[in-house]
């Protein structure tokens, strides 16, 4: 009696604080036919995937395939999903052209393109759900998918690349080859990206400590030996020049410490005339 007291205690226990499904975020409906659910995979690989714990699938019939047309410079996304799984069972998540099958319930999908992109879940094979994402450029999603009641969107949250020391994939892996890979800057200098709240204290100092041009370019120039600054900083460091001429200076010189040049359109709106645009437009396209 005592033993069968304790195990109903254990359960109502476990169940007080075990997730309830659909209780939290945004219902995803599922978007496969009657017909589809229950298919069999297709897709599905044998191979052993090191980083997930579990399977990815690496092409057809689970064999590596070279593919001579990969193109390294291109831009992938750099998006990301996490889904979560909590339940016992064998799940494999699909999410575009990646699929990831283990039985620890847990997902995480990067390098994603921004824009609308299928997800598909099934079960030892066969699909259960199928719907699609709305992947916003540098975010990532984090949902719930329970089988007997379906995917939730709990949140999104941005992907804060800068505070890694870089702006993509390509910059990480081509930097140990030095300048004629690397993308870092013209020197192939590893010098830290400034996070958000360093740069407001340097931003505050630069305001307090420098009252002209001349100083603060000096300020700024000094701190570039040991920093680099996102394309979004430069915009606001280049703007807290008085004129346009010392503003495109300055723009010019930051440039080989941006880590994200593809963003480094925000500067342009630092300038009060179209000429000065134009100038930093003609510098960056000579380069």
């Amino acid at each position: 009696m005592k033993s069968i007291f304790i195990s109903v205690l254990l359960l109502f226990v476990t169940d007080s604080f075990a997730q309830e499904a659909g209780k939290a975020g945004e219902f995803l409906k599922n978007e496969a036919s009657k017909a589809e659910i229950g298919s069999l995979n297709k897709k599905r690989s044998d191979t052993k995937d090191n980083n997930n714990s579990g399977l990815r699938h690496q092409g057809n019939s689970g064999f590596r395939i070279k593919n001579p047309q990969y193109q390294w410079n291109q831009e992938y996304g750099y998006s990301e999903v996490f889904l979560r799984i909590p339940e016992q069972g064998f799940f494999s998540v699909e999410i575009g052209d990646q699929l990831i099958l283990n039985n620890s319930g847990k997902f995480r999908f990067f390098d994603l393109p921004a824009g609308r992109i299928p997800v598909s879940v099934y079960e030892s094979g066969y699909l259960l759900y199928r719907t699609t994402l709305n992947v916003r450029n540098n975010s990532r999603l984090v949902l719930d998918f329970f089988t007997d009641k379906g995917l939730y969107l709990l949140d999104s949250y941005p992907v804060q690349n800068q505070s890694y020391g870089f702006s993509s994939w390509n910059d990480v892996w081509n930097n140990p080859y030095g300048s004629q890979g690397g993308s870092w800057n013209n020197s192939g200098n590893n010098a830290n990206v400034m996070d958000s709240s360093s740069f407001s204290e340097f931003l505050d100092m630069l305001r307090k400590n420098a009252k002209f041009d001349d100083s603060r370019f000096s300020m700024i120039r000094q701190q570039m030996q040991t920093t680099m600054f996102i394309a979004q900083q430069i915009s606001i460091l280049v703007k807290e020049m008085s004129f346009d001429k010392n503003r495109l200076s300055l723009a010019k010189s930051m440039y080989a410490k941006c880590p994200d040049k593809q963003k480094y359109f925000l500067v342009y709106d630092a300038f009060d005339f179209e000429s000065s645009k134009r100038e930093l437009m003609d510098f960056i396209s000579k380069l």
